[in-house]
């Protein structure tokens, strides 16, 4: 590898690796490409504007928050694509500026297909006097009693200003008052009231008309503020540093620290600011004053925080015709056929592909579990959960029945720490043991072990997958879901959980590759393996699907690898730092990234390995964080009909020229028509039959 080493070496940061941030920037643009895309259905492209809000609100609250950090630490240290924290910020800056820009433009565009449809956001001046007089009744018996508003003076200092909430900043004078200086007050917008207002209209109409309550409330503004004279009324919305900084080691109890910590994230650091567009100046002045943010502010042309697009949607009727069609998930035929889950699996492992197949079968094996009398132990990972999760029910009445559960539940699951402190207190009250991991780590595997006694013997059956025990995302996520019996993959989940929960020497594990004790040192064999094939003239390639692709180390045996002669399909939904198509470094790689209806979301690792194929499911995208600062799980799936169901997956998304763009050298992304048959991997997916079986791969693709 030296040799490779300094070839790496020989070639400028700038030139060989992408940022990370700037490629984040890109995967947004690529999902504002499906919001732009008049081949989706209508309100299939609102929600994807609704996506891009949120997915800014997540970027700026930490990963831009976190820059602004190191700014003001004075940190000037090069990260390893060549970028001090100064210098990626102002290009962030840019680049944030103008996809706020395009998604302003997207959003006019979408209101008036709406319109078109009859869907119509109305401005309140533009009220019929029917309308107004339904609205002012609504403003006076549900919105006016919960409007708190809050003035600023010397006597009266700024309120607590929630981050990502809007409120209205109003300039007002007083009446009969001959003083020049202006008086300044906030207000915020009710959350729990909806965003936009349903207007009166005929039974017989199919025309739905709406109007935005913060319109309402500046129209009504008087009514708050008796004795003054609103001069100027506008929105804004302040985004906040939201990442949590825990001291695992010093808190005696994690979960009364990170509850401690929730409770500071209220008042994080400013990082954003977002107003309306004309905002009055000297409104402007004083939330400049207050935020202290001369930069990262937005003027916008339309409603802040578009994300109220997503539950605007969902909550129109009749308008299925501007939606995709419905998917029905199937159960998984294996179960169907046999409701018995250890039956079945005590024959032959079991392959689910959410969200064709049915998520349900997963809780079905919990609810059995909970309830056969020859189970004897249930251990099972908690990263997200839904709001209303039958696994929590089914795990708590598992442990009041008698059994042994043991739930780890990652506290630090960014954005969703409440919640899962709330399961975490429920399943501690029902019988469960609970533990919240190991200290420094982040508990991110899927995986669920479930002991049996059958007859003189225990039997373990595990569930390995790439996505959360989540039925909600389960929906919307392509993820895969492995059911075995088999008995080396029981040991290693037993040590696995031995490992989260108690003390354990290191450990030769016969199947499982975790993080952060072997996963990064087995990823580097496996790559250097298949340079050996290579350059022995055996078979050799890997495909790698996953979310992102970040670590250094990783990327630079890739380049090693594609520089030995091994053919590289890199498919990456989100961040690419790797560069592709670099003469002498990369052209043997491919990068394509597909996003479409469902978030892709599984990871799968394929090494040729010189005809012998080995495919592994994991937990873990390639980024330092997975393979350093989780508990991460690789899981070889060693059933050679199953392996050949998720080379047949592969195939599809390696033969996508839809929704599939290739990273280009420059750190762009292009859509390449390769007149071939149009073939969309998820429409694909949706007929079982086209993966539940084994095929060969397509051969290697080179685009640049």
């Amino acid at each position: 590898m030296n040799t490779d080493e300094k070839k790496i070496n020989n070639i400028s940061p700038a030139a060989a690796y992408l940022n990370r941030d700037l490629s984040w920037i890109e995967f947004n643009r690529r999902v504002l490409g499906e919001a732009q895309d008049p081949e989706n259905p209508l309100i299939e492209r609102a929600k994807f504007l609704a996506i891009v809000s949120s997915n800014l609100d997540e970027f700026i609250s930490v990963r831009v928050a976190g820059i602004q950090d190191q700014i003001r630490a004075g940190y000037t240290k090069k990260d390893f694509t060549g970028y001090t924290p100064s210098g990626l910020y102002k290009r962030l800056s840019k680049r944030v500026t103008k996809i706020v820009a395009d998604q302003y433009r997207t959003f006019k565009d979408i209101s008036r297909s709406l319109h078109k449809e009859g869907i119509v956001f109305v401005d309140y001046e533009d009220l019929t006097p029917a309308q107004e007089l339904s609205v002012e009744e609504y403003y006076r018996d549900i919105i006016f009693p919960v409007l708190t508003p809050m003035a600023v003076d010397q006597s009266r200092p700024f309120p607590l200003v929630h981050s990502q909430f809007i409120y209205l900043a109003v300039v007002l004078t007083r009446k009969d008052s001959q003083e020049d200086e202006p008086y300044f007050a906030i207000l915020q917008i009710p959350s729990n009231l909806p965003r936009c207002i349903p207007l009166p209209h005929r039974s017989n109409s199919k025309k739905r008309q709406f109007v935005f309550i913060e319109d309402v409330i500046r129209h009504h503004i008087q009514t708050l503020f008796s004795g003054y004279d609103p001069v100027a009324v506008s929105e804004f919305r302040l985004t906040r540093n939201s990442d949590l900084t825990i001291d695992e080691e010093g808190a005696e109890d994690l979960l009364e620290e990170i509850e401690k910590e929730l409770r500071k994230r209220r008042r994080g650091v400013p990082a954003r600011l977002e107003v309306q567009k004309g905002i009055h100046p000297y409104a402007l002045e004083q939330l400049q004053a207050e935020f202290e943010l001369e930069d990262f502010l937005f003027e916008i042309e339309g409603p802040l925080d578009l994300g109220f697009l997503r539950s605007f949607t969902s909550s129109l009727k009749g308008f299925s015709y501007l939606l995709n069609p419905p998917v029905e998930p199937m159960y998984p035929a294996e179960f169907e056929e046999n409701e018995d889950f250890f039956e079945v699996l005590s024959t032959r492992d079991v392959l689910v592909y959410h969200p064709y197949e049915s998520f349900d079968a997963m809780t079905d094996f919990i609810i059995q579990a909970s309830e056969d009398e020859q189970v004897m132990a249930i251990k099972m990972t908690l990263y997200r959960v839904s709001g209303n999760s039958p696994l929590i029910t089914a795990l708590a009445n598992a442990a009041e029945s008698g059994k042994q559960v043991t739930v780890v539940v990652e506290l630090k699951a960014r954005f969703d720490e409440e919640r899962n402190i709330a399961w975490a207190r429920k399943l501690e009250q029902s019988g469960c043991h609970v533990v919240y991991g190991l200290v420094g780590l982040k508990t991110h595997a899927k995986v669920t072990l479930i002991v049996r006694q059958e007859g003189s013997e225990l039997r373990r059956y595990v569930h390995v997958g790439t996505g959360n025990y989540n039925d909600s995302t389960a929906k919307a996520y392509t993820d895969l879901s492995l059911f075995t019996a088999n008995h080396e993959i029981g040991l290693d989940a037993s040590e696995l959980f031995n490992q989260m929960t108690g003390y354990s020497a290191n450990y030769n594990w016969n199947s499982f590759i975790v993080a952060p004790t072997n996963m990064s040192l087995s990823l580097q064999k496996l790559i250097l393996r298949e340079a050996e094939h290579a350059a022995a003239g055996r078979p050799a390639r890997i495909i790698a699907k996953m979310n992102s692709l970040s670590n250094q180390e990783v990327i630079d045996y890739l380049y090693s690898a594609a520089q030995a002669g091994v053919s590289i399909d890199l498919i990456v939904r989100g961040v690419c730092c790797l560069r592709p198509g670099i003469e002498g470094l990369s052209e043997r790689i491919t990068v394509r990234s597909i996003v479409d209806r469902f978030l892709e979301h599984s990871r799968i690792y394929y090494f040729e390995n010189g005809g012998d194929p080995e495919v592994y499911l994991s937990s873990a995208d390639w980024m330092t964080r997975n393979l350093t600062r989780r508990i991460e799980l690789m899981c070889p799936v060693k059933d050679s009909s199953i392996r050949g169901q998720i080379v047949k997956i592969l195939e599809l998304s390696l033969m996508d020229n839809v929704k599939s763009s290739f990273l280009q050298p420059n750190g762009y992304y292009e859509r390449i028509d390769d007149k071939k048959a149009p073939l969309r991997s998820q429409f694909a997916a949706m007929d079982v039959t086209r993966w539940k079986g084994s095929r060969a791969l397509p051969s290697p693709t080179k685009h640049s």
